[in-house]
C-alpha cells in the first residue's frame, strides 16, 4: 500500500508539471558534477548512467567518520554489523559485498579476500573526502570483475579554496549508554592541512585516530576475574589510526597528483574462560588466553591526465596497495593484569599492484565519443596455516602463497544522436590467469523529455570471480569439514535498468525531485558453501551450483521549499534464489521472497542562526531466505529463515559560530535503540537441531549512542 502511495505521488507530480506551462521551469544542477563511469567529470543530468551523491554536507551532517556511519541510512543496501571482530560489511540486493565494488579516486580498496569487494566499511576514514558517488547494477565494462551489484566510488578532496586551510576536530560519542574519557565511548581526533604554494602546486596533509573502546553490554571487560563466562566484551574494542598525504600540479590542460594512505588497526579479544593456575599455598590464580588482531594497510597512487597531440583526453592511474593482518596470541594474568607468552605472525597479507588508463576524444566531437582502456591487476595474496584453515590432506597446517592476475582491455562509445537522445555502448576482454578470459557488455541510453523529464534505460553483463577463501580453504577435523574449490568458475550476470528522473522549480521557489528505478537482476553459477554429504560426517564445499534472479523498484522524492529539505524513499525487493544440493537430491524452493525498505530525511535551515536541523530514518522490512541444514533425523533439509523487520533513526543539529570558523555537531544515532534483532527459523534450525520452530538473534548495534563534534576552521590567503 506504500508502494502504491508513492508511485501515485510521483505520477500525479508528472501529470501536475505537465499541466502547467507557465509557472514551472526546468532546472539543470550543473554544479552536481560527477566522475565515475565518466569519460570525463561532467553534469549529472549529462551521465548515461544513474548516479546518486551523497554529498561532503551528508557526510558532515552524520558527524560520519566512517562509511558505516554513512550508508546505514542508504534505501537497498543493508550494512552488516559484526561485534565479534569489529567488521562492518556492505549487502545491496540481497547480494554480500563481494558483488559490490568500493573505490577510492576509482582504484578498487585492497581488502582481505579481494580488489574492492568485502572490505571492512569500518576501515574507510572520510576525513578527507569531497562526496561519494553510487552506481546501481553491473559496472563490469569500465569497472571489471565483481561490480554486480554496483560500486561506490571515493572522490577525495584535491587542493584547497584557499593558500592555507587548517582543521582540527574533536569528537566524542557515546556507546549505547557506556561512556567515560578513559575506557568507554568513542574518542575521535582529526586534523587537516592544505596548502597551495601557487596556482599550480598544492599539498594536503592528515591524521585521524578512532579509540573505540567496545560495547560492554552485559559483559565485564578485560579486567573482570570471576569465572562465570562474563569477561571480554559484546562488541570488541579498537583502536584505529589513518595518515594520508597528497601532493598535486596542474597547469593548462595536464594534472599529476600523488596521494598516500596509511590505515591501522587493533582489535583486542578477551576470552570468557579464566584457566587456574596452582599458587600453593596461597589461593589459585587465573590467567586468560587472549587475542589481538592487527591491520596495516599501505596505498598509493599515482594519477595524471590531460591532453596529448592537443585532443586525445588520457587519464593513467598506478596503484600499489600493501595490507597485511596479524594475529598476537597471549596470556593476561588476572591479579597482576600483565601479558606473557606473547606470540605475534602473520596470517593474511595481500599486495597488489594495479594500473588502469583510458584514451577519449578520438573525434574531437559533441556527437561522438569513443574511449579505450586497459586495466592490469596483479595480485599476490599469502594466508597462514597458523589461521587454523588451511589444513593440508594429513590434516598438517600449511601456507597458502597464490597470485590472481588480469589483464583487460574494454572500450565504450558515447553517440549523441541529438541533443536529447544518448546511446552508450561498451565491451570488455578480460583475460585471466586463475580462469577462463571473462568478458563482459554493456548498453546505456538516455533521453531527454520536455519538461526536464529524464529517462535512462540499461543493460549489463558482468562476472564475479571467486575469491581467495572460495578457491583454497581446506579445513577438516574431527568436528570440521569445509573445503575450497581450485576449479570453481566465474559467476555471470546480467542487469537491466529503467529509470526517471525530475527535477523542477516553482516561482514560489520550491522545488521538486522524483527519481524512479526498476531493477532486473540475474545471477548464473553462482557460488555458494553448500552441504554435500551428512554422513558419516558434514560436508561442506564451495561449489557453482546456485542460481540468483532479483528485481528492485525504488522512487525517491525530495522537496525543497525556503529552508526546508524534505526526502523519501521507497523500494521493493524480491530475490529468488535456486540452491540445487545434486549430491543429496535436494533442490531448494526457487519462489521470490520480498523484502520492503523505505527511508526518509528532513533537515530545516536557520540562517540567521547559522544552524541546520536534520532527522534521518530508514525501515528495513523482513528478509527471509531458504538455507540447508540438517533435519532431526539427520537427512539433509532446506529452512526458510527469517529477519524480523527494524528501523533506525539518526538526528543532528550543526551550528557555525565565528565567520564559519568554529563548527559544533550535536546529535544522536540509532534513536531506537536497536542492539538485536529476532531470526526465526521455520521448519527447524539451519543447521540441525530441533524439529520445528526455532529463533536466534542477530547482532546489529550497540543501542542508542550520543554524540559531541567539534570543528575548528582557519582558512587564509
Amino acid at each position: 500500500m506504500k508502494i502504491k502511495l508513492l508511485l501515485f505521488t510521483v505520477l500525479s507530480c508528472y501529470i501536475s508539471f505537465a499541466q502547467q506551462k507557465d509557472t514551472i521551469v526546468s532546472r539543470e544542477k550543473l554544479s552536481e558534477v560527477v566522475v565515475t563511469g565518466q569519460f570525463e567529470p561532467q553534469s549529472i543530468k549529462k551521465s548515461v548512467f544513474n548516479v546518486r551523491v551523497i554529498s561532503k554536507e551528508d557526510i558532515k551532517q552524520l558527524a560520519a567518520n566512517n562509511l558505516s556511519d554513512v550508508l546505514n541510512q542508504y534505501l537497498n543496501i543493508t550494512v552488516k554489523n559484526s561485534g565479534s571482530d569489529g567488521r562492518s560489511t556492505v549487502s545491496m540486493f540481497g547480494l554480500d559485498s563481494q558483488y559490490f565494488k568500493i573505490l577510492v579516486d576509482n582504484i578498487p580498496l585492497v581488502s582481505d579476500t579481494g580488489m574492492g569487494t568485502n572490505v571492512d566499511l569500518t576501515q574507510v576514514n572520510l576525513d578527507d573526502v569531497e562526496r561519494i558517488e553510487i552506481i546501481e547494477g553491473s559496472m563490469g565494462v569500465t569497472h571489471g570483475a565483481n561490480a554486480v551489484s554496483g560500486i561506490l566510488n571515493i572522490i577525495t578532496k584535491k587542493g584547497a579554496g584557499h593558500k592555507w586551510e587548517i582543521n582540527a576536530t574533536v569528537q566524542e560519542e557515546t556507546v549505547g549508554n557506556e561512556y567515560s574519557l578513559s575506557d568507554k565511548g568513542r574518542h575521535i581526533q582529526a586534523a587537516k592541512l592544505a596548502h597551495n604554494f601557487n596556482e599550480n602546486w598544492f599539498v594536503n596533509i592528515g591524521g585521524n585516530r578512532n579509540d573505540f573502546d567496545g560495547f560492554y553490554d552485559n559483559k565485564k571487560g578485560k579486567d573482570y576475574s570471576v569465572n562465570d563466562g562474563l569477561r571480554g566484551y559484546s562488541w570488541l574494542p579498537k583502536e584505529q589510526l589513518v595518515g594520508n598525504a597528497m601532493l598535486g600540479y596542474h597547469k593548462n590542460n595536464f594534472r599529476i597528483f600523488y596521494k598516500f594512505d596509511y590505515y591501522g588497526e587493533n582489535v583486542d579479544f578477551y576470552s570468557p574462560i579464566l584457566v587456574p593456575e596452582d599458587n600453593y599455598p596461597f589461593p589459585e590464580t587465573y590467567f586468560a588466553r587472549d587475542k589481538r588482531y592487527i591491520t596495516n594497510r599501505y596505498y598509493h597512487h599515482l594519477n595524471a591526465n590531460g591532453k596529448l597531440f592537443s585532443q586525445l583526453n588520457y587519464n593513467v592511474s598506478l596503484s600499489h596497495q600493501k595490507q597485511e593482518r596479524d594475529a598476537e596470541l597471549f596470556n593476561y594474568q588476572m591479579e597482576t593484569k600483565q601479558e606473557f607468552n606473547n606470540f605475534r605472525f602473520t596470517y593474511q597479507s595481500k599486495e597488489v599492484l594495479y594500473s588502469t588508463g583510458t584514451l577519449s576524444n578520438f573525434f574531437n566531437s559533441k556527437k561522438v565519443d569513443f574511449q579505450l582502456g586497459y586495466e592490469i591487476t596483479n595480485e599476490n595474496g599469502f594466508y597462514s596455516g597458523s589461521a587454523g584453515t588451511f589444513l593440508d590432506n594429513a590434516l598438517q597446517s600449511v601456507d597458502v602463497r597464490k597470485r590472481l592476475e588480469n589483464y583487460d582491455i574494454f572500450s565504450v562509445a558515447e553517440i549523441n544522436l541529438s541533443d536529447k537522445f544518448s546511446i552508450r555502448p561498451g565491451l570488455r576482454y578480460s583475460i585471466q590467469s586463475t580462469f577462463k578470459d571473462q568478458y563482459a557488455s554493456s548498453l546505456g541510453l538516455r533521453y531527454l523529455f520536455k519538461k526536464g523529464l529524464e529517462a535512462r534505460a540499461s543493460l549489463g553483463k558482468s562476472y564475479r570471480t571467486p575469491n581467495f577463501d572460495e578457491l583454497y580453504t581446506y579445513f577438516v577435523d574431527s568436528n570440521h569439514n569445509l573445503q575450497g574449490n581450485p576449479d570453481l568458475v566465474p559467476e555471470n550476470s546480467t542487469s537491466y535498468e529503467v529509470s526517471f528522473k525530475r527535477t523542477c522549480s516553482f516561482d514560489s521557489g520550491a522545488q521538486i525531485a522524483n527519481n524512479l528505478a526498476v531493477t532486473f537482476m540475474d545471477v548464473d553459477d553462482r557460488i555458494d558453501m553448500v552441504l554435500t554429504q551428512t554422513k558419516p560426517t558434514s560436508l561442506y564445499k564451495y561449489i557453482n551450483i546456485n542460481k540468483y534472479k532479483m528485481w528492485n523498484i525504488s522512487t525517491t522524492e525530495q522537496y525543497a521549499y525556503k529552508n526546508w529539505n524534505v526526502k523519501v524513499g521507497a523500494a521493493l525487493v524480491g530475490v529468488s534464489r535456486k540452491i540445487d544440493l545434486a549430491a543429496l537430491e535436494l533442490t531448494s524452493d526457487d519462489k521470490f521472497l520480498y523484502s520492503l525498505n523505505l527511508n526518509s530525511s528532513i533537515s530545516y535551515n536557520i540562517p540567521k542562526w547559522n544552524t541546520l536541523f536534520a532527522l534521518y530514518y530508514k525501515y528495513n522490512g523482513k528478509q527471509q531466505q531458504f538455507e540447508a541444514g540438517t533435519d532431526t533425523d539427520g537427512s539433509a533439509k532446506f529452512f526458510l529463515n527469517e529477519i524480523k523487520p527494524y528501523s533506525w533513526m539518526d538526528a543532528s543539529v550543526r551550528k557555525l559560530f565565528f565567520k564559519n570558523q568554529f563548527e559544533i555537531t550535536l546529535g544522536a544515532r540509532n534513536l531506537f535503540d536497536i542492539k538485536n534483532v529476532q531470526i526465526t527459523q521455520n521448519g527447524g534450525g539451519s543447521t540441525g537441531g530441533a524439529h520445528g520452530s526455532g529463533s536466534s538473534d542477530l547482532l546489529l548495534g550497540y543501542g542508542r549512542s550520543y554524540f559531541l563534534k567539534l570543528t575548528y576552521n582557519l582558512n587564509f590567503n
